[in-house]
């Protein structure tokens, strides 16, 4: 079984038991802690005993906790970074301006080093050949699928955006194989999302998630997964990482239709200066 730390934790987390899982979710999000933690020692910290720790370790078919343990020391090689190490150096009363702007960094540094390439790449094939895409984004990611949708409606005239709760499964409900269907949701994650990318997978519809984890809900109805790190420790989540993950996107789909975007670009600036869409002198 020669997969990822992450990749086993995504396979098997549906099927985890609650102490499991939160390990599993412990694990991913501090790694760089629970890399130099004995199976005791990361046991307290949870509250849960040592021979649980084994459990999880056995679980995940390794042969016991060392194993489980070098997989994450493997995990944090080369990824401990002076933005990092600046970041957990800063106290509750540090300037919250600089505070944010290292967390922001830091999650785009984890959002590196994490996402799935096969998955973006598999993923800009998908939506170039979809008869229609559709992008589910409630609640406080709907800016998030609102970007989307605008370059992507731009780019390729096939993009649908679902932000209101009340016609989600009306709105998708002629979708099919040849669909592809985006679900965008970080903590607190929307029901409806899930709820959404569920019936579209169920539907045969190629299903693509981005959210925060692999351990996120929306990881078991999705085809492919394109992670981005959110976390801010505060009352709101950071989306500067998923943001920049859905500019690759877009670009990437740009870049892959080289001349239909020309075509497509040339067309809206001879609109736009018709009607003179932008503030000129």
């Amino acid at each position: 079984m020669n997969l990822s730390l992450s990749k086993r934790i995504q396979e098997k987390f549906p099927t985890m038991s609650t102490n499991h899982r939160k390990l599993a979710e412990f694990i991913l999000q501090h790694y760089d802690k629970a890399a130099f933690l004995t199976a005791l020692e990361l046991g307290q910290t949870l509250g849960m005993s040592e021979s649980t720790v084994i459990r999880f370790a056995t679980m995940l078919g390794y042969d016991g906790y060392p194993q489980l343990n070098k997989a994450l020391q493997d995990m944090i090689k080369n990824k401990i970074t002076t933005v990092e190490r600046h970041r957990l150096s800063l106290k509750e009363d540090s300037n919250v301006l600089e505070w944010v702007f290292h967390t922001d960094m830091e999650n785009l540094r984890k959002t590196m080093a994490d996402v799935n390439v096969q998955d973006f790449r598999s993923a800009v094939q998908e939506i170039i050949q979809a008869r229609n895409i559709y992008i589910i984004s409630l609640r406080s990611a709907t800016a998030l699928g609102q970007f989307l949708h605008f370059y992507l409606h731009l780019l390729l005239k096939n993009s649908r955006l679902i932000s209101g709760t009340g016609t989600l499964f009306e709105e998708l409900l002629a979708v099919g194989p040849k669909d592809v269907v985006i679900g965008i949701s970080f903590p607190r994650y929307s029901r409806q999302t899930i709820e959404g990318l569920k019936y579209a997978q169920e539907k045969g519809a190629h299903t693509l998630a981005i959210t925060d984890s692999v351990t996120s809900p929306l990881s078991q109805y999705s085809k492919r997964l394109l992670v981005a790190h959110s976390h801010m420790g505060s009352f709101i989540d950071s989306f500067v990482a998923p943001l920049s993950l859905i500019n690759a996107l877009i670009i990437a789909v740009g870049t892959a239709e080289s001349e239909k975007t020309t075509q497509a670009l040339s067309q809206l600036e001879d609109i736009w200066a018709r009607f003179k869409t932008y503030y000129s002198e």
